[in-house]
């Protein structure tokens, strides 16, 4: 039997299949999708559940004219496939190569970039306003979890939809609920009478009609419409979009790609108001060890197929296993703890955490305006929330941060994991903003730890103070030995790792280690002896050391896995203008203003400047 998929290189290619062949061609790319995601890791579950889905949209539609918005873009490996990336799959997610997100420079039809969620529905809408002006007759389809849904935002594009256009798709991708088969036969047998065309027509004209009948004409069609959603709201579950203006229809089943090609030609010929698709899928479709943990596949490492297992050797303890751990022990002793994740439980590293204290649990979804605001009111009530949140996540509830906690002085403590760079998952997750957005906030407290120790004591220094206080440590493995000196954690306070006579390095978390080792190198290769200190603390500084040093030393050197633009670098020049000093050169080393691409983390270390290879280099340039 002949491969299909090697004869697919676009959409038009998909389109002169027979649909009878489709079933055939979504069990070939399902294959391919495991295969490549093995080798070099990213989001399978996820992937693996829209197989169907995506065949079925771009059989049906017409990308890029048609544009398909993806909310996130964890399941986009397919649609890759399908325009025209295939061969080039096995770059996904490497140094150059093609990236594990929507990525609107990768090619057309990527219409618009994600790695968040919530967002489709907004942009979608942007997009149909801007066809509905252009007097246009395309088609906008947004596709969106039930995950995402959660967000407000998502919920709020909802709201405005009705508002905005007549023509709009959003198929809401449900991979959580389950539907007995009763009802759900009954709904694939109301969905092909209501999708229908012949049906639409005679609704719509029979609408028309009622409202044209003098004085009574509106009342009864309300009242007709309302003993309709009674109806449907007995046997459909979906009366809740109906209030935000749209035509629901569904649940169908998301892994039928040839009733969803049937329903989604039916479904693009309605264009007298928005409509919700309701599909359901299974993550993690067709592979066994992703169905049974779609969790742990969501975002995995390369794997082998045969047993599932990652091939990556354990390097020890994460930092997000520490704060979780040491999250635990706090908790043990103050009953006025509790943890808040924004649907990142695993991540986080909190899920032992809700395993020992459910009730001090809470996970407020993909919502992390509604999670810092959640957090400053438990605060206020007596509480001491834990936010545990990556830091490009963290971008999303800014306003809430300065608004709900900060300006109120709330003791709500951020747990600000993935700081810096992240790695493969690229230019939307690497969180290389956070020193730049929060150290400039009145009440917050800002530090950065260099190795699990330091992680333990920041902790628990943030539960005592009573104040907004944040922590940020990155994405990977602590030191498995420490080879900073024991030193506690003190407010404000910074520690001297080793002292040296001809400059000074001041550097954050991890990079003080960077920092130490490139120092000796120095020293072996050059003779020049550098003080190198850890900072730890962002915000308040160690005023009185700075002082100290810059009277000791004319040069000084600060390394941070943060833009320069507004980092701790910027923190430093501020206080040399601010106590006019001015007899100090300072030499950031810190990452470029623009947004990091994705590769492995030592890779892009090395290409800006923060491997120990590069901050050698530097260093020599600066104390020859």
């Amino acid at each position: 039997m002949k491969k299909l998929l090697k004869n697919i290189e676009n959409p038009e290619d998909l389109k002169k299949l027979e649909v009878s062949e489709l079933p055939r061609l979504c069990e070939e790319i399902r294959k391919r999708v495991i295969d490549v995601v093995s080798k070099t890791g990213g989001h399978l579950a996820s992937s693996l559940g829209v197989v169907e889905l995506t065949v079925a949209l771009h059989y049906v539609f017409n990308s890029p004219e048609d544009k398909i918005v993806w909310d996130v873009g964890h399941q986009s490996y397919v649609h890759k496939i399908l325009t025209g990336r295939n061969k080039e799959l096995e770059s996904l997610r490497k140094f150059g190569g093609l990236s594990g997100f929507l990525k609107r420079e990768e090619s057309p039809h990527d219409c618009f970039g994600a790695g968040h969620a919530s967002t489709s529905l907004s942009a979608a809408l942007g997009f149909a306003a801007a066809r509905d002006r252009d007097k246009k007759d395309s088609h906008v389809i947004a596709v969106i979890g039930d995950a995402s849904l959660t967000g407000g935002m998502a919920l709020e594009a909802l709201n405005n939809a009705s508002q905005v256009t007549k023509k709009l798709i959003v198929i809401l991708n449900d991979n959580k609920m389950s539907i007995s088969k009763n009802v759900g036969a009954i709904s694939e047998y109301l969905n092909k009478i209501i999708t229908s065309p012949t049906y639409n027509k005679y609704k719509f004209e029979v609408e028309d009609l009622i409202k044209k009948i003098p004085t009574i004409g509106e009342n009864v069609f309300k009242a007709v419409r309302k003993l309709e959603e009674s109806i449907k709201n007995i046997i459909v579950p979906g009366v809740i979009f109906e209030e935000f203006g749209f035509n629901y229809y569904g649940p169908s089943n998301g892994q039928d790609v040839i009733t969803l090609v049937r329903t989604l030609e039916n479904l693009k010929k309605i264009d007298r108001q928005p409509l919700l698709f309701h599909v359901l899928t299974k993550k993690g479709k067709g592979y066994k060890f992703a169905e049974e943990q779609p969790e742990g596949y969501h975002g995995i490492k390369p794997f082998n197929v045969s047993c599932g297992l990652s091939s990556n050797m354990c390097n020890g303890k994460t930092y997000s296993e520490v704060f979780g751990q040491t999250l635990i022990e706090l908790a043990e002793k103050d009953d006025k703890i509790v943890a808040i994740t924004a649907a990142m439980e695993t991540g986080t590293g909190l899920k032992k955490f809700h395993e020992k204290y459910p009730n001090r649990f809470f996970d407020c979804g993909i919502a992390e305006e509604h999670g810092v605001t959640f957090a400053a009111g438990m605060a206020a009530g007596g509480y001491k929330p834990v936010m545990a949140i990556y830091s490009t996540f963290l971008q999303r509830g800014y306003d809430q941060i300065i608004h709900d906690v900060a300006l109120q002085e709330l003791p709500v403590i951020f747990c600000i994991d993935r700081a810096g760079i992240v790695g493969d998952d690229g230019q939307t997750h690497q969180g290389t903003f956070d020193i730049s957005f929060l150290r400039h906030i009145p009440n917050m407290i800002l530090c950065q730890p260099a190795d699990a120790s330091s992680l333990k004591q920041m902790l628990e220094l943030g539960l005592s103070l009573n104040k907004p206080f944040a922590v940020r440590y990155p994405r990977g493995y602590v030191p498995k030995k420490s080879a900073l000196p024991k030193a506690a954690v003190k407010l404000g306070k910074s520690v001297v790792v080793s002292k040296g006579s001809d400059g000074v390095i001041l550097a954050l978390g991890e990079e003080v280690l960077t920092a130490l080792s490139a120092a000796k190198k120095l020293h072996k290769e050059t003779g020049k002896s550098l003080t190198v200190v850890d900072v730890r603390f962002i915000k308040p500084l160690d005023k009185n050391m700075l002082l100290q040093l810059f009277n000791d030393n004319k040069k000084i050197v600060t390394l941070e896995n943060n833009v320069i633009a507004g980092g701790f670098a910027s923190a430093l020049l501020e206080f040399c203008a601010l106590n006019e000093i001015r007899d100090v050169d300072i030499f950031p080393i810190g990452l470029p203003d623009q947004f990091i691409e994705h590769g492995t983390i030592s890779e892009l270390k090395n290409k800006y400047g923060l491997d120990e290879e590069k901050v050698l280099k530097r260093l020599k340039d600066i104390f020859s």
